[in-house]
């Protein structure tokens, strides 16, 4: 009998009932894990030298975000964790890291950066990840959507005022839930919420 995603995490969490999953739940813990990155926005044709100084600052998030696991929601109302994946850093600082290298790579910018590096930059970039994840919420077992949501504000250096501040959203679905097929589901919603984000970036700067 073949289990869904669905059906083998509701498994492990029925499992939690027994006397004996607390010993099986230290050994998956101890398990490694197959490792997983998202994609950057690349260049479009040469990239240009650009103006201006960027800082990203570390996204917030919810404590579920702020692991590097990758979040599997089986219900409205209840989280999981992929029980055979992670993010190669834990997602506040995945999500920080592909904001840089697709501003650098797209936005104009002469430098972004994630500090200051010892200079003053004209604008700072805050953001709020609310929502980054799969759900297996729909009726069919074996399909999923993905849904990430990150809330940005750019702030001025020059009088320290809101240049903006705006929500991008990325949706995706996928047919299987399969831990390849929700990464790459993961990955077509990022680009999404990255090109929109780094074009309004781009626009307000």
């Amino acid at each position: 009998m073949i289990l869904s995603r669905r059906s083998l995490l509701s498994l492990f969490a029925g499992a939690g009932l027994s006397g004996c999953s607390a010993v099986a739940a230290v050994s998956r813990a101890s398990d490694p894990l197959d490792t997983f990155t998202l994609s950057p926005l690349q260049p479009e044709g040469a990239r240009s030298g650009g103006t201006g100084h960027l800082v990203v600052e570390l996204p917030t998030s919810a404590g579920e975000l702020s692991t590097d696991r990758i979040l599997i929601k089986v219900s409205p109302r209840q989280a999981e964790y992929l029980p055979d994946a992670r993010w190669s850093e834990p997602t506040p600082s995945m999500v920080q890291s592909l904001l840089v290298n697709s501003l650098l790579n797209r936005g104009g910018f002469q430098l972004v950066s994630r500090v200051g590096a010892g200079l003053s930059p004209d604008h700072t970039l805050m953001s709020e990840i609310q929502a980054f994840q799969a759900e297996l919420t729909g009726e069919k077992l074996a399909a999923a959507q993905i849904r990430i949501l990150v809330q940005i504000t750019v702030i001025r250096e020059s009088d320290r005022e809101i240049a903006g501040t705006r929500a991008f959203g990325g949706i995706a679905s996928v047919d299987s839930d399969s831990t390849a097929a929700l990464i790459a589901g993961l990955d077509v919603a990022m680009q999404t919420v990255l090109a929109d984000a780094t074009a309004w970036v781009r626009s307000v700067t």
